[in-house]
């Protein structure tokens, strides 16, 4: 059975074949109505997003060639008011602006809504702010047309910062009014963008929205970014199955992706939890054992682990990280660890005077935390009865070890530093 990216490749394929025969044709050129070239345009669009990269040189013929036709048609094309709604979604599809200034200006009859052709030049001209009214009042009038699911793309995007919650019901109206399509998925990653701060619940169903239907889309990295930066901050607010189960719907290799960016920023926000999470289901996901990203797994799992008691499993594990399935700057990373995991480890020096072994914290040391400091004690006083040595209270070994601890704790921190000038996404 073929599969739905299969189809649609194969579908872009005889569009093509269609298109570039009338290209070499000049007057199959001319005969086409804007409105079929726009139908088709729409199309290949929609299979971009559906997956199918192999469309944008297609796309970006079309809309080379949609913009010659609409140039250069006669002024009856556009008695037909499919032929006027397909000037209109070429401007708002990515097709040059200029052509909808041209075609009204030259517009005798009336045929092109001179409002609209206004409020659009200003949203190109990055002035839409000041036409918001003007679009409220387009969206209801356009409803159902095929222009209004684009007019309400272009009001959810103008009023997106003024009027969050505004522009999630334009939102919400083009994801009713165009499903399936590159409309759709725009709306999605803008929803998304807009409710992050405020509605994490909704952003989980956004999230499993989009992994759905267009995770294969070109503009899933800046969805992906979203997506990580929600699953961090609500880690310990609610329960982690509410992202674990939307992840569980990728393929391997975008999970395994999905994960590494989790742990990264994980750590750089001190959840080591959740880094050691992420870091070992990344590495359950990599796609062969020693490979670069199973060892950028590793590796972050490895640094989530060095200010805990499992401080010494964590050396062991950075030390067989093979150097050549890490990058450079992984190296110097694993180096920079390395060197501070030793001083971690290493006994503290201590010039105070005490009787018995000092025995470090085993939080801070874990399985090297014993470390013997017996020095000769001062000749005991002979009017009077030493104290039995347990309940010896030592002010010097207090502060050093007080001492070893901050000192341990800044060596942590450089760790987290260290990961800052770091940048992988």
């Amino acid at each position: 059975m073929m599969r739905s990216r299969d189809c649609h490749s194969l579908l872009r394929s005889l569009v093509a074949g269609v298109f570039l025969a009338a290209a070499g044709n000049a007057v199959a050129s001319e005969d086409l109505e804007p409105y079929k070239m726009i139908r088709s345009l729409q199309y290949l669009q929609d299979a971009i997003v559906a997956g199918d990269h192999s469309a944008n040189e297609m796309q970006r013929f079309l809309l080379k060639t949609l913009d010659q036709r609409l140039r250069t048609a006669s002024p009856d094309v556009f008695k037909d008011p499919r032929n006027v709604d397909a000037v209109f979604v070429f401007a708002m599809s990515g097709g040059n602006p200029q052509t909808l200034d041209f075609l009204a200006a030259r517009d005798v009859d009336g045929e092109f809504d001179g409002r609209l052709a206004r409020v659009l030049r200003r949203y190109f001209q990055g002035q839409g702010l000041t036409a918001v009214a003007a679009f409220e009042g387009l969206v209801k009038e356009y409803g159902t047309s095929p222009v209004g699911p684009y007019l309400a793309l272009v009001a959810g995007n103008i009023t997106a910062n003024a009027d969050p919650a505004k522009a999630i019901g334009y939102f919400d109206q083009v994801r009713l009014l165009a499903p399936g399509t590159n409309l759709e998925e725009a709306a999605l990653r803008r929803s998304l963008a807009v409710i992050l701060p405020t509605d994490p619940g909704r952003g989980f169903d956004l999230a499993a929205k989009y992994v759905r239907r267009f995770l294969y889309s070109p503009y899933a990295s800046q969805f992906i970014d979203m997506f990580v930066q929600l699953a961090t901050d609500d880690d310990g607010k609610g329960d982690r199955s509410r992202w674990t189960d939307v992840v569980s719907m990728m393929d391997d290799p975008r999970a395994h992706e999905f994960y590494l960016r989790v742990s990264r920023r994980a750590l750089l926000a001190g959840n080591k939890d959740l880094a050691r999470f992420a870091a070992l289901n990344a590495e359950r996901l990599s796609p062969s054992p020693g490979s670069e990203n199973n060892a950028i797994g590793q590796l972050y799992g490895d640094l989530a682990s060095i200010s805990s008691s499992n401080v010494v499993e964590a050396a062991k594990s950075l030390s067989q990280i093979p150097d050549g399935a890490l990058s450079e700057r992984d190296r110097n990373l694993r180096a920079a660890a390395q060197k501070v995991v030793e001083q971690i480890l290493m006994a503290p020096e201590t010039s105070s005077v005490s009787a018995e072994p000092v025995v470090m914290p085993a939080g801070e040391a874990g399985q090297a935390a014993t470390a013997s400091a017996t020095i000769p004690s001062a000749p005991a006083p002979t009017t009077s009865v030493a104290k039995p040595a347990a309940k010896t209270e030592n002010p010097e070994m207090e502060a050093s070890l007080q001492t070893y601890v901050e000192q341990n704790r800044m060596k942590l921190k450089q760790i987290d530093d260290l990961l800052s000038d770091e940048a992988y996404e």
